[in-house]
């Protein structure tokens, strides 16, 4: 097989969460904890720090990530879904993972990996921590794929676990309450592993409780009081939370000898773009008309991101918008503004939302747009309308905005 081979191998004949929804989802890390013991356990022979919560741990990790860099730190970086190229997902120090280690991977494993029948994002671990030990990293981030208890990357022990926040999302696997939702994530923290939480959503009582059980020390980035402010390469105001999050990580970080300072976080924030190519949070695209490229697609969000579209717009707005079948579009649509001119699309995911059921729903909300049969056709249609002074929204679904970058 070559890499072509090897990708439609992984996209086409395995389950993919992201792609497919639920009918890709397996409650139970069985096979990867079978597929890492064939591979001679691979996630035991690297550092680790692992990132739960439902919004903002893709940040976070990209944060941390860069910040290790900036320290001279060999450091790995796994994260989920891809945008534009599947070995996004496996970093070093920035660099995508090469299309013959990928290759190589799946030729060498495809034989004794098919008694075990993983699934897309088990392979996909699998093929990380491989990497990560065989490259010999200093330290691996690693961000969840869903959830965190029975997520495939749960099998590792960090140093540092962290939960970002807590969010209404993935409710038809997580539970239907943040409390219940909590639960899920809080299955990262480990016995005596120090967790960090940067937004506790209500739920304190419950991570404290959990932490004490397992004899963890816990502590919030929400209790920080910053005399100084902390910014970094990735903008929109919604980050100031992530930011604060990744800085409360790196309190922790120190106490683990760790040798990162201060000028080395400040860097690592300023340069994490730079450093991890990381898309689609906030990405300026361009200017006159100003485009901007956005993948919150829940409730929590959206809400954040709507607030800054709301000052940063300055002539009329155009939403190119497109989401996935299951999210709860009622909670969505309502955070979106009136006034704005919409082209509602479907992403080519069998996940997507079919563009006309998108518009009669929006309609309910006073949304008014035109249906396009592409996210692309969409996207030209906004930018041959917008004027210079405008400026155009892509999102409600990350595969939308895979599909412009």
């Amino acid at each position: 097989m070559n890499y072509q081979e090897v990708l439609s191998f992984l996209f086409g004949q395995l389950p993919m969460y992201q792609r497919e929804g639920k009918t890709a989802f397996k409650k139970d890390l069985g096979n990867i904890e079978k597929l890492c013991s064939k591979l001679a356990e691979p996630e035991k022979q690297f550092e680790s720090i692992h990132i739960a919560g439902t919004n903002g741990k893709g940040s976070v990790a990209h944060l941390l990530a860069s910040v290790f860099q900036a320290a001279g730190y060999k450091t790995g970086l796994y994260t989920s879904p891809h945008l534009v190229d599947f070995r996004e997902r496996v970093k070093i120090d920035g660099e995508l993972i090469p299309e013959i280690a990928v290759t190589q991977f799946v030729k060498d494993n495809y034989e004794s990996f098919q008694q075990i029948k993983p699934s897309f994002f088990e392979w996909t671990v699998a093929l990380a921590f491989d990497y990560f030990a065989k490259e010999k990293v200093d330290i691996a981030i690693i961000e969840t794929g869903l959830g965190g208890r029975l997520d495939s990357t749960n099998i590792i022990t960090p140093q540092l676990s962290i939960i970002t926040n807590i969010g209404l999302d993935h409710t038809e696997f997580l539970g239907e309450t943040k409390a219940e939702i909590a639960t899920e994530k809080a299955g990262i923290i480990k016995k005596e592993v120090p967790v960090v939480i940067g937004n506790s959503s209500g739920q304190r009582t419950l991570f404290e409780k959990i932490s004490q059980s397992r004899g963890t020390a816990i502590s919030f980035a929400e209790d920080l009081d910053l005399n100084f402010t902390l910014s970094s390469a990735l903008e929109g105001s919604y980050q100031k939370e992530n930011l604060k999050t990744a800085y409360a990580a790196w309190l922790q970080i120190r106490k683990l000898n760790w040798h990162i300072s201060f000028p080395h976080l400040i860097l690592g924030f300023k340069t994490v773009l730079e450093k991890t190519k990381l898309q689609g949070r906030w990405q300026v695209i361009s200017h006159n008309p100003k485009i901007i490229a956005d993948t919150a697609h829940n409730a929590e969000g959206l809400t954040h991101t709507m607030k800054q579209l709301k000052k940063e717009n300055k002539g009329s707005l155009h939403m190119v918008f497109g989401v996935v079948k299951e999210k709860k579009l009622d909670q969505i649509l309502n955070l979106l503004p009136k006034t704005a001119k919409y082209y509602f699309c479907a992403a080519e995911v069998p996940r997507a939302m079919n563009e006309e059921k998108l518009k009669e729903t929006a309609a309910k909300f006073e949304l008014k747009g035109t249906v396009y049969n592409s996210v692309k056709a969409a996207f030209n249609a906004a930018k041959k309308s917008a004027k210079v002074d405008d400026t155009i929204y892509v999102g409600g679904s990350t595969f939308v905005v895979a599909e412009i970058l």
